[in-house]
């Protein structure tokens, strides 16, 4: 694995964040965006706010910091304020991202996950290819919330983006 294919998948990441939530998400009011649909996190702002705090932490493990704790759901009441979010965590992944090298995506990392079994180790590229993977299946999830509500949706196949 090297930077630029990384750099690339994330291009597609949050390409996808934004266009999920310019084409679909603004389509629904602040009510809308806050009702529980009792599937997966919740609401829609909760399942943006999941992938922002898992995004968010990974990173944080990555770079050796103190985890983050999750975005408290019941914070933010408004896609605006969501979505400022969403932004400032796009923004502060692209600028490490910019400091990485080859040779760091091959570094070794071993960091507690008690609620997975205990201590686990992976290699930076396996955690950056996950964040992408764990995007993907949230934003289907909430693809498929915005279906049952009537909102529209669109695919969001990585080929596709690349096809553009």
């Amino acid at each position: 694995m090297d930077i630029s294919a990384i750099k690339k998948m994330y291009d597609y990441h949050f390409a996808m964040h934004r266009k999920v939530w310019s084409n679909c998400i603004e389509a629904l009011t602040d009510v809308q965006f806050i009702t529980d649909l009792d599937y997966s996190k919740g609401s829609i702002r909760n399942q943006c706010l999941h992938l922002i705090g898992v995004d968010e932490r990974w990173f944080a493990r990555i770079q050796g910091a103190t985890l983050p704790d999750f975005p408290a759901n019941e914070a933010y009441s408004t896609k605006a304020s969501v979505r400022a979010r969403w932004d400032e965590t796009e923004k502060n992944i692209i600028a490490y991202l910019d400091t990485l090298t080859d040779v760091d995506l091959s570094r070794i990392l071993t960091f507690d996950m008690p609620h997975r079994g205990g201590s686990k180790t992976n290699q930076v590229w396996e955690i950056l290819v996950h964040v992408i993977n764990h995007g993907t299946d949230h934003r289907a999830q909430i693809l498929a919330m915005l279906y049952q509500m009537g909102a529209p949706t669109l695919e969001q196949d990585m080929i596709l983006y690349w096809w553009e």
